[in-house]
């Protein structure tokens, strides 16, 4: 996709919305079959099948040289969002993909063969309730009686939920507008919603150009993961549960590869998504850079089971689950627990 700095900032976010919606556990896009493209990277008998989004794993993994000496082959497709690809996973069309943290969920109230295989632990600054600059609204229990707009099911959903929770307020204290990126874009800017629950780089996309300002993030509300899902199936097999191991330590490299040279990832994330350079870079240094991996452990478990409890308790999943029915915890390792910091590109004094 070419880079458009002239558009619209509504048409700015049109492919985005179709692009980045790995933190989505409901879009516009969902019913989408996804698997577009279909590239092959790597040699030998062997082909890992793995989903993906634009400007995500197979991005990142070229840009730091990680596609290079692959002694397997690796089919790429890619997916409009987080739950088509899970969908492509339950259906054993692909093997292992990355999401956010709550397509799993989604995927498991519909009781989906999916097995969350491995975790990356993010600053949540991104996930951010926005207000116009002009804006009366001060402090989060200001939101009370006004519209909010968020996309339904999705990670920014959840944010709101427990944001509202933790300055005293209910989920129907609000008038809530379910409304994917790009119409929730128009609505913001327009002045037809009060707030924008969302996550970034939408956030980014607000707050780079200062057309807005944060009301409240998810700092201590969001557990700021995202996650590897892998096929039950590809895991069995011994093979392919190698190769799955050996990517995983290629997509560690790759992760500090991003915080260790933020501006050309921006530049190569710019390139393959059509955000701006500027709000690319933004959105690294905020929180797409900060992500360190981390083990799926207890603390992963308990975390997403409260966003399940919460969904459910919403009536958006249809049934109680058990989020730690869905873990595979074998590629642990030596990796540092759940809640080791995120990097962060703050300058110590």
């Amino acid at each position: 996709m070419r880079r458009r700095p002239r558009l619209a900032p509504a048409a700015l976010l049109l492919p985005l919305a179709l692009l980045l919606a790995a933190c989505s556990g409901t879009s516009s896009a969902d019913t989408s079959s996804g698997g577009a493209g279909g590239s092959v990277d790597g040699k030998g008998s062997l082909t890992l099948n793995v989903g993906d989004q634009r400007g995500g794993s197979e991005a990142v993994l070229r840009a730091a040289g990680e596609l290079d000496d692959l002694t397997y082959k690796i089919r790429w497709s890619t997916f409009t969002s987080g739950p088509p690809l899970l969908e492509a996973i339950n259906a054993k069309a692909v093997d292992i993909g990355a999401v956010g943290n709550t397509p799993p969920i989604f995927a498991a109230g519909a009781k989906s063969k999916i097995s969350v295989i491995a975790a990356s632990h993010g600053t949540a600054s991104g996930e951010a309730i926005l207000v116009p600059n002009d804006s009366p609204l001060k402090r989060t229990g200001d939101l009370k009686g006004k519209s909010v707009a968020v996309a339904q099911g999705s990670s920014a959903h959840y944010q709101l939920v427990a944001s509202l929770k933790k300055a005293g307020l209910d989920f129907k204290d609000i008038q809530v507008k379910y409304l994917q990126p790009a119409d929730a874009l128009a609505a913001f800017t327009s002045g037809k919603v009060d707030a924008w629950a969302v996550w970034d780089p939408y956030t980014s996309q607000i707050l780079q150009p200062g057309k807005g300002r944060v009301l409240t993030d998810g700092e201590g509300v969001v557990n700021g993961l995202s996650f590897q899902v892998a096929a039950p199936g590809a895991l069995k097999d011994k093979k392919k549960s190698a190769a799955i191991d050996d990517y995983l330590e290629r997509l560690h490299r790759a992760q500090a590869w991003v915080y260790k040279h933020p501006e050309a990832w921006a530049k190569v994330w710019a390139k393959d998504t059509g955000l701006p350079y500027e709000v690319a870079l933004a959105s690294v240094k905020r929180s797409n850079g900060t992500r360190v991996p981390v083990a799926v452990d207890k603390n992963v478990v308990a975390s997403e089971q409260k966003i399940a409890d919460t969904f459910t308790d919403l009536k958006l999943i249809p049934r109680r689950i058990d989020f730690g029915d869905f873990v595979d915890t074998r590629f642990n390792g030596e990796l540092p627990p759940s809640t080791t910091p995120p990097r962060t590109y703050r300058k110590e004094n």
